[in-house]
């Protein structure tokens, strides 16, 4: 008997699809979300502050029911949705979401951190050379910022691999559709005999959380010399 199931299969599959398209999504975002909160000064920047970094103190459940409230059939954006017959709750998009809104800070922070250590005499003399704003982002700022980047995609791909709370609100629990491993694990610890396909998911888990670390470093470590 083999020691993974054809729905355990779905599940790591589908954790990964879900991580991936998450990171993916959140990244274009996530970089100009800290380009704003480096490189300018406004009044509302305390507020974004604390918007950005509240999934962080929030219980993940909290964050779920809200997109649950939000996106429902009666949801606050149902006007919205319904018409273009967009429907995400208890689809894998949902979980992408999810997943998207609870590992987003650790992108926005990770790449902050790399455009804080930037030199700004770089910055300024391209702009001295001629460069405009958007040359400065795209030669100077996007480059160095790598490290950043490849530092907060790796926190927020592995955050996504393991997000639950959230996820099993707004997605459910569905095998083959919205189950991804830790809702399996959870599925397998609450049911009679179910430890030892509980303790293979985890094997899994732990070794794909290893596998991000290690690619983490690498590229890291490959950035660091180039630089």
């Amino acid at each position: 008997m083999p020691i993974l199931s054809s729905p355990d299969s779905d599940a790591i599959v589908l954790s990964i699809k879900v991580a991936l398209t998450a990171t993916l999504l959140s990244l274009p975002f996530g970089f100009l979300y800290a380009y704003l909160m480096t490189f300018f000064k406004f009044r509302a920047k305390v507020l974004l502050e604390v918007l950005v970094n509240l999934p962080l103190t929030l219980p993940p459940v909290v964050m779920g029911y809200l997109l649950l409230v939000a996106l429902g059939k009666n949801g606050w954006l149902a006007p919205v949705l319904e018409p273009l017959g967009i429907r995400l709750i208890f689809t894998w998009k949902a979980a992408v979401l999810a997943s998207a809104l609870v590992g987003f800070p650790l992108l926005v922070r990770s790449i902050r951190l790399a455009m804080e250590s930037i030199d700004g005499r770089l910055i300024q003399t391209s702009r001295t050379l001629g460069a405009g704003p958007l040359d400065s982002l795209l030669t100077v700022i996007l480059p160095l910022s790598r490290p950043g980047i490849v530092a907060g995609s790796s926190l927020m791909f592995a955050r996504s691999m393991g997000e639950f709370g959230a996820t099993i609100i707004v997605a459910g629990n569905i095998p083959g559709i919205t189950q991804t491993i830790p809702l399996a694990i959870y599925d397998y610890a609450g049911a009679p005999g179910g430890e030892r396909a509980a303790l293979a998911l985890c094997g899994v888990a732990i070794a794909l959380s290893v596998l991000v670390l290690l690619v983490h470093e690498s590229l890291t470590r490959k950035l660091a010399r180039r630089q």
